[in-house]
């Protein structure tokens, strides 16, 4: 089938959408599916899908009055004639139009569905944001449950000189937004209570001068860098003992995914996504969430066994070769819009309906 796709993603330039969004085209790319996509402007964003062989379109997606997106969007649909469109984000399903092609609208959290009620699929990121939305109103057998995945990108580990930290010292390695529901203050009291442990924090956010206040108050200024925003994540995952994620509110977690593919035990709070995809005690332990002691208490026990730290990560490397591989993945999303792009035909010539895209 000559799988004519639309791709259409008005987020901010980083996010964890916006980067899922970077591999699916990129992904899709590489397994030979006919692309257009549209965007907009993001430097980093644009250079990496442009390296990868695309050639995306710039679009402001500015505010209800915005003309010039809808406008243009209409154009850009009439010319490329796409069979499938997949919007992301609040924004991006709002002005994309109904057609002639199937209009999804990619969830990756629980989102008020007011803005994708025209659409005529729903991909949600988990069965819990797959539920949300049909308790919202929308028709279950108009939703799909699709995984991400993140890339196989093996590094060699950073040199911890280099981040004045000694070779002989357990560290734990952390990455996201630094915002509330990260919960990193919960981690730099849990470390407070892990003596010699040294902490790697990747990301950037609001919060970055208030934790870095409370690891001064905290004394464990010493153990502690911040890092600020990182490429090198492969590296970084690689030179850790442990990695931690003690979020209040993730209604996914790339994160758990990619510690599974860089092989390192993981610890994350028993919070919506890591919950869903962790299983305790195979590929990754789970705390309570916003519990400083119980983390602290598990990140002891977890760096003092070598034997549980090898077990979760081999567990976690054979969980995501399981599912979250880009083979895998990028042939659900295929697979996904060939059904549904079939189903539609079938519907305009009266013809028996195809299977419907599984759940």
């Amino acid at each position: 089938m000559d799988l004519r796709i639309l791709q259409v993603m008005a987020g901010a330039e980083q996010g964890g959408a916006e980067l899922f969004f970077e591999r699916l085209c990129i992904g899709l790319h590489r397994a030979g599916a006919h692309q257009h996509i549209l965007t907009r402007p993001a430097s980093g964003r644009i250079d990496r899908l442009q390296e990868a062989g695309l050639r995306p379109v710039l679009l402001p997606f500015g505010g209800r009055l915005d003309l010039k997106t809808m406008v243009r969007m209409r154009q850009e649909i009439t010319r490329f004639k796409p069979a499938v469109a997949l919007a992301w984000m609040n924004r991006g399903a709002r002005f994309t139009p109904t057609g002639s092609h199937v209009l999804c609208a990619r969830l990756g959290g629980f989102y008020d569905i007011k803005y994708y009620r025209h659409c005529d699929w729903l991909v949600c990121l988990t069965e819990d944001i797959r539920e949300h939305v049909v308790a919202s109103g929308f028709p279950r057998e108009r939703t799909v449950h699709l995984p991400n995945f993140v890339p196989l990108d093996r590094g060699e580990p950073a040199a911890r000189k280099t981040l004045y930290t000694p070779d002989n010292v357990p560290l734990i390695f952390a990455l996201g937004r630094l915002h509330e529901n990260k919960a990193f203050d919960t981690l730099l009291r849990a470390l407070a209570q892990v003596p010699d442990a040294y902490l790697w924090l990747a990301g950037d956010g609001p919060l970055r001068a208030d934790l870095e206040a409370l690891a001064r108050e905290l004394g464990i200024k010493p153990r502690v860098r911040f890092l600020g925003w990182r490429d090198d994540t492969a590296a970084l995952y690689a030179a850790a003992d442990l990695v931690v994620f003690p979020s209040r509110h993730e209604p996914h977690g790339n994160v758990v995914l990619e510690a599974w593919a860089q092989a390192r035990p993981l610890i994350c709070t028993a919070t919506h996504g890591p919950a869903s995809l962790i299983t305790h005690g195979e590929d990754g332990l789970l705390v309570p969430v916003d519990d400083p002691r119980a983390l602290a208490q598990t990140i002891r026990q977890t760096l003092e066994s070598p034997a549980l730290q090898e077990a979760l990560a081999r567990g976690g490397w054979e969980s995501y070769q399981a599912r979250f591989t880009e083979e895998k993945v990028v042939g659900a999303y295929r697979a996904f819009f060939e059904q549904v792009v079939a189903q539609r035909a079938a519907e305009r010539t009266g013809a028996a309906h195809p299977p419907a895209p599984a759940a």
